[in-house]
């Protein structure tokens, strides 16, 4: 095998790949990645049996071949690397990778004992990748980073009636829903593991259509001549409506990040607790927060608000995450009464979060 490539790109693919598999393989032969050099460039691969991840990336072939080597030390040497193009070329029992003035050499493994990636499981449906990767994105956030609790770990795909495709996720404090019109071939209801899904997204986000991939044990994003599959998470998540208020007292609309920045800049009289409570009245939000030690801090934002006077409490983590969700645009908010979860919505009701307030603390 000997190849040239642009350095940035494949360092990038390289680490791509070495970031959506698990951190900690002691197989060395699943800890590999098996690079296939042929006509159309530089496929790598690499799995732990759990999880499936076929990258391509632009390569000029001299000489067609297969190795397989160390992911993360290949990776980790690219990236440390200043020079324009590199080359890869196979010396003896050695992958040497080469620039002007340097070579550095991975010991070859053994390609045969390698289990290869399975092919992606049946195709289900198409998404507009950036689109896609965006909503992920926030939804995937709220998912429990717990393995105690896998079921709280992962994204719920679901087909929702009119062509749309329906995400959920959730920690038990927060949930994030969203909604994205979609192609849809077949039926889904699939609980992918989020933080792979996540990833994949992002690697797809490029392309213009990613095809969704699903059967009963593995889901998969497909594009161009990339694929990346995952396992299955054996539970799922209760219906997202049974959970999301039906009727409010009070609904607020105002812009999102003028109550992130109150939020930010209170939240810095808030040690300890970290709370802030949201004091909703006539044409505005004051947002107020105190701490003995830290003093207190008051500050208002404009605001269109219909129903009575409210003054929920949230955790200062928790709120800020629900308004970075919408940065840039106008939010909606439902607050009902009680202890019930607040409803943060997209003016469009595509993106929704769910935030459940606290007991306010004594002023």
């Amino acid at each position: 095998m000997d190849l040239t490539a642009t350095t940035a790109q494949l360092a990038g693919t390289a680490s791509d790949l070495v970031r959506l598999l698990p951190a900690k393989v002691y197989d060395p032969v699943l800890a590999g990645v098996l690079i296939t050099a042929d006509r159309g460039g530089l496929l790598l691969t690499g799995t732990d049996r759990e999880r499936g991840v076929r990258l391509r990336c632009p390569a000029v072939t001299h000489t067609d071949g297969q190795v397989l080597v160390p992911a993360k030390p290949l990776a980790e040497t690219l990236r440390a690397l200043d020079s324009e193009q590199v080359r890869l070329v196979v010396e003896g029992s050695r992958l040497a990778i080469r620039v002007p003035g340097a070579r550095f050499a991975l010991p070859l493994l053994e390609v045969d004992l390698h289990p290869g990636v399975a092919e992606p499981p049946a195709r289900v449906g198409e998404v507009p990748g950036r689109e896609f990767a965006r909503l992920l994105a926030t939804v995937a956030s709220v998912a429990s980073r717990d393995d105690a609790l896998p079921m709280l770990t992962g994204v719920r795909l679901r087909n929702l009636p009119g062509g749309v495709l329906g995400m959920v996720a959730t920690d038990r404090y927060r949930m994030a829903v969203a909604e994205l019109p979609w192609a849809a071939e077949a039926e889904v209801d699939a609980m992918v593991p989020a933080a792979v899904l996540v990833e994949a997204a992002k690697q797809a986000a490029g392309a213009d259509r990613v095809s969704l991939h699903v059967d009963s044990d593995r889901a998969g994003l497909v594009w161009q001549d990339s694929a990346i599959t995952t396992s299955l998470l054996a539970s799922t998540l209760p219906d997202e409506a049974k959970v999301i208020p039906s009727a409010v007292e009070t609904t607020v609309e105002l812009e999102a990040d003028a109550l992130a920045g109150a939020v930010r800049r209170v939240g810095l009289y808030t040690e300890g607790r970290q709370v802030v409570q949201l004091d909703i009245g006539e044409g505005e939000i004051r947002v107020h927060g105190a701490d003995p030690q830290a003093g207190e801090a008051e500050e208002r934002v404009k605001a269109e608000v219909t129903g009575g006077r409210m003054t929920p409490a949230y955790q200062v983590r928790y709120l800020s995450d629900a308004l970075k969700a919408f940065a840039g645009d106008r939010v909606r908010i439902g607050v009902p009464s009680g202890l019930r979860g607040t409803l943060f919505s997209s003016l469009d009701d595509r993106l929704r979060y769910l935030v459940v307030p606290i007991r306010p603390q004594a002023r």
